[in-house]
């Protein structure tokens, strides 16, 4: 992350995203300040500000605490696609959500990747791409971790559909545990679920007990399918280390342990967003560092082509419903303030440009990130986007082009 003082920003406007108004916390304190129970969770270790499901282990290597965990309950399958998910992840080519399945955005970091590295941009994984990644062959799919036990204490809500009541809540956080699982790991909770039948990891055997119990005790569809306190099989996302006394953000430190996003990002000095190819490209010089799959523009509000500069960042930004700024100027109605959190229409940031109305920011749906249009603005997953954060600065070069 860039110890870059970006302008305060306020009165941010989203064309047809709506409106955000926030200030940027210039506090350079670091979250280390704060005991981590006020914090709102348990770090692993006071040189790690990450959650206690970190990845600890090396860009291209596990750490001994992951291998010993995961080699008592091995995986009871291959999972090659996922495997290459996982590092294609780690080293900055996101493939969108995690779920084992070659699609656009696995593809789109596959092409990343070939270009990158000098290879034929096929999107597939080929033989040569296989043994370009292979300097990663250690890092294996999945890694099973303990839901942290201060999870059972998180206050999960029940977003409504109607903007007033909305408007109404305190934050549009998590709607459940599951939720906030699905997005710590890149992936759905769909797949947890398959990776967890009957709510154990996969490859591990089942005790007559826990059949037993099974049988008699139903599990509430209502309720989470997950609870804290649980041993799961989650995708092998890394490059979640915070570096103690990096971030000063106290809030932000958190949404970035919330989202497995480490702190560690590379500095770039051009984004490149293509709207025919549903990609943002981030470059250092002429060297590739990082793509992510976006969703940009629509007939009504096309992505505005051209050179942009960026204004500034707001960390979980509340968001200003305005319906003439909606529907462009053809309808009015009652504006409303939402309050922040990864629900939020532009879910946990958003990182102004100087095209008035228009910025980047996350989502509260990432499964329709390259697939539905967005308004005009730039949309990633929240993992993707606060990873992009870390990496830009009012000296980054923002290109929008067909």
């Amino acid at each position: 992350m860039r110890n870059l003082l970006f302008v305060a920003v306020s009165s941010l406007a989203l064309v047809a995203c709506g409106t955000n108004d926030a200030e940027e916390n210039t506090d350079t304190t670091t979250a280390q300040a704060e005991p981590a129970e006020d914090y709102g969770y348990e770090t692993y270790d006071e040189d790690n500000l990450a959650d206690t499901m970190a990845s600890n282990d090396d860009a291209q290597g596990m750490g001994d605490s992951v291998a010993r965990e995961d080699q008592d309950i091995p995986d009871s399958e291959e999972r090659p696609v996922m495997q290459a998910q996982v590092v294609l992840d780690r080293i900055g080519f996101g493939p969108g959500v995690i779920d084992g399945k070659m699609g656009m955005s696995t593809e789109n970091a596959l092409n990343g990747f070939q270009e990158a590295n000098g290879l034929d941009v096929t999107g597939e994984l080929d033989e040569a791409t296989k043994t370009a990644l292979s300097d990663w062959d250690s890092i294996p799919a999945t890694r099973v971790v303990t839901i942290p036990a201060s999870w059972s204490n998180a206050e999960y809500v029940d977003i409504p559909e109607e903007t007033a009541a909305k408007a109404e809540l305190e934050r549009m956080g998590y709607k459940s545990l599951d939720e906030r699982l699905a997005e710590r790991f890149h992936t759905t909770v769909d797949v947890l679920k398959q990776l967890n039948p009957d709510g154990r990891p996969a490859g591990m055997e089942a005790s007559a007990e826990d059949e037993q119990t099974d049988k008699e005790q139903p599990k509430d569809k209502s309720a989470s399918y997950f609870t804290a306190g649980q041993q799961i099989r989650v995708p092998n996302i890394g490059g979640d280390r915070i570096e103690k006394g990096k971030i000063g953000d106290r809030d932000w430190q958190r949404t970035l342990a919330s989202l497995g996003v480490g702190s560690d990002q590379p500095e770039v000095d051009r984004i490149v967003v293509s709207k025919a190819g549903k990609t943002l490209k981030a470059y250092q010089g002429e060297k590739l560092v990082a793509l992510f799959t976006v969703s940009s523009g629509s007939s009504e509000f096309p992505l505005p082509l051209g050179e942009w500069d960026i204004v500034g960042e707001a960390y979980n930004p509340p968001y200003s419903y305005d319906p003439a700024v909606l529907s462009g100027g053809k309808e009015d109605g009652k504006e409303y303030m939402l309050p922040p959190g990864p629900n939020s229409p532009v879910g946990v940031i958003w990182i102004d440009l100087s095209k008035e109305h228009y910025g980047i920011h996350g989502t509260p749906d990432p499964e329709t990130i390259g697939r539905a249009q967005s308004s005009g603005c730039v949309r990633l997953t929240n993992w993707d986007a606060a990873r992009l954060a870390g990496m830009v600065s009012q000296s980054t070069q923002v290109i929008f082009e067909s």
